[in-house]
């Protein structure tokens, strides 16, 4: 019988997810921001002992007055994420680093599954670029 190894799976468990108080309250005081519109990012980047990347996602109730909708968005953008974050977390890993990272949804529109997952690209690819660079 041969055992292959297996591979991670594409999965956004309980500790991959963002949910302490004070983690959050300290990303919004201490992290930095980037905007990849209609996405502002914010994120907070640690030299750790493992290799590990929590994500939280948010929708303004300003913007989208029905819960429906903005749990749409959130599992739209929390699918995009989940299946893009392997290079992330992979760099992360390798430098031995910490992220701790929340998604702000500041459109006015339903996006498309196939236009979030554009932009999330561009902002993994971004954090991945500024991992390299802190190094």
């Amino acid at each position: 019988l041969l055992f292959l190894p297996v591979a991670k799976k594409l999965t956004l468990g309980k500790k991959e997810r963002l949910k302490s108080r004070k983690q959050i309250e300290q990303l919004f005081s201490e992290g930095k921001k980037i905007v990849v519109t209609p996405f502002r990012v914010f994120y907070l980047y640690k030299e750790g002992i493992k290799g590990s990347l929590q994500f939280g996602v948010g929708v303004s109730s300003k913007n989208f007055k029905k819960s429906v909708d903005r749990n749409k968005i959130k599992r739209v953008v929390r699918e995009a994420y989940r299946l893009q974050k392997l290079l992330l977390q992979n760099k992360l890993e390798e430098k031995k680093g910490e992220m701790n990272l929340f998604i702000i949804y500041t459109g006015t529109e339903l996006p498309e599954y196939a236009e979030a997952e554009k932009k999330i690209k561009i902002v993994l690819d971004k954090l991945t670029v500024l991992i390299d660079k802190s190094t």
